[in-house]
C-alpha cells in the first residue's frame, strides 16, 4: 500500500500535523468513572494524546429500534474509544433520533460524542436551535459538514437563510458558543471539486474558519492518504488529520458508496472482490483482513488516530482491533 519512495519525507511532514503538547498521563485511561470526570473536548484530547481511537455509528432506519445499535456500542466501548461519532441520514433525516442516540451515549454510557451537523435544509436559526439542543445534552463536539444533496436531487442547494459551504457552518458554530469542531477531509478530493488541489483550497477555508481537526472520508489506498498529508502540509494546514477506515463487508454496498463519492476501488482490490462477489462470507473475511493490514500500515506510519466506519456492526471491528498493535 505504501510506496518506499518518499516515506522519510512523509514522516517528516506528518509531524507538522501533530499538535501533541502535553503528557499522556494527563488523560486518565483508568476506570470509566475516572475517565468521565476528565472528559474533554476532542481538540483537548488531541492535544493531550498521541493517538486516538474512534468509531462512527448511525441511527437505524426504523425509529425506536435502538437496542441492537446499543448492543453494538456496548461492545465498541470496551476498546476505550476517545469518542463515538453519530451521523444521520441524507437530507437531515433521522436528525432527532441521532440526537437521542448521542445524548444516551454521552450521558448514560459516559462516552464523548461527535455529533454530525449539516447545512442541508437548515437555516441559520435552525442550526442555532440544534446547537442549543446539543448544549442541553452536554454534547460539545461537532462534525460540521455541508452535507449531500437530498435523495432525488443531483446538486446541493443552499437553503434560503442557511449556508452554502461547510466553512460558513464552521464559522457560525464558532460564533454560537464553545464547541470543538471537526470537518471532513477527502484524500481523493471531493466529488464536486475540479481537482484535489482545488479541494485543498476549500479545505483551508474550513480550517481558517475555526476547524480543530479533520476526519477523512474512507479510502482503500494508503498512498492517497500520504499524498493528502503532503498537500495539506504544503497548504499550511497543521491541525490533526485522522484517517477514516471502512471494512468491506458488503462489496456491492461499498462500491456504490465509493461511486457516490466519485471514486472507484483500487484496480487490484476491485478485481479480487469481483471474483468473490457471489460469496458474502469470503467478501467479509477478505474485507476484514484488508482493513486490518491497511490500519496496521497507517499505525506503523504514525497516524494521529484511526476512525472506523463501523456500519453499526461490532464483530468485524473487534476482529480488526484484536490483530492491531494500538499505541494506547
Amino acid at each position: 500500500m505504501q510506496s518506499a519512495s518518499g516515506a522519510e519525507n512523509r514522516s517528516r511532514r506528518l509531524v507538522q500535523h501533530e499538535c501533541f503538547l502535553g503528557d499522556e498521563s494527563t488523560y486518565s485511561e483508568g476506570s470509566s468513572a475516572n475517565r468521565w470526570k476528565q472528559s474533554m473536548k476532542i481538540k483537548d484530547i488531541l492535544s493531550n494524546k498521541r493517538f486516538t481511537l474512534s468509531f462512527e455509528v448511525f441511527p437505524p432506519k426504523r425509529d425506536g429500534n435502538l437496542e441492537a445499535l446499543f448492543d453494538t456500542i456496548s461492545v465498541l466501548i470496551k476498546f476505550k474509544p476517545d469518542f463515538i461519532s453519530v451521523t444521520y441520514g441524507a437530507g437531515g433525516s433521522n436528525k432527532d433520533l441521532a440526537l437521542e442516540i448521542g445524548s444516551r451515549v454521552k450521558n448514560q454510557l459516559q462516552q464523548e460524542v461527535l455529533a454530525h451537523l449539516t447545512c442541508v435544509g437548515a437555516t441559520a436559526s435552525d442550526i442555532a436551535e440544534i446547537l442549543s439542543a446539543f448544549r442541553k445534552e452536554h454534547i460539545e463536539n461537532i462534525l460540521a459538514l455541508r452535507g449531500d444533496p437530498p435523495a432525488g436531487t443531483e446538486k446541493f442547494k443552499r437553503t434560503e437563510g442557511g449556508f452554502a459551504y461547510a466553512s460558513e457552518l464552521v464559522a457560525f458554530i464558532n460564533s454560537e458558543g464553545s464547541f470543538s469542531i471537526g470537518a471532513a477531509g477527502y484524500p481523493q478530493g471531493h466529488i464536486e471539486a475540479m481537482s484535489l488541489e482545488a479541494d485543498i483550497i476549500n479545505l483551508k477555508r474550513k480550517v481558517d474558519a475555526g476547524t480543530d481537526f479533520l476526519i477523512t472520508q474512507f479510502f482503500f489506498d494508503n498512498d492517497d492518504f500520504y499524498k493528502f498529508l503532503d498537500k495539506t502540509a504544503q497548504a499550511k494546514i497543521t491541525i490533526p488529520i485522522i484517517p477514516g477506515i471502512i471494512p468491506i463487508l458488503n462489496y456491492k454496498q461499498i462500491k456504490r458508496m465509493a461511486q457516490l463519492n466519485g471514486h472507484e476501488l483500487p484496480v487490484r482490490l476491485n478485481k479480487y472482490m469481483e471474483s468473490i462477489a457471489e460469496h458474502p462470507a469470503e467478501v467479509e473475511k477478505y474485507g476484514i483482513d484488508y482493513a486490518t493490514r491497511q490500519a496496521q500500515e497507517l499505525l506503523n506510519y504514525g497516524v494521529r488516530g484511526i476512525h472506523f466506519y463501523c456500519m453499526n456492526r461490532s464483530a468485524p471491528v473487534q476482529q480488526i482491533l484484536s490483530n492491531l498493535s494500538l499505541p494506547r
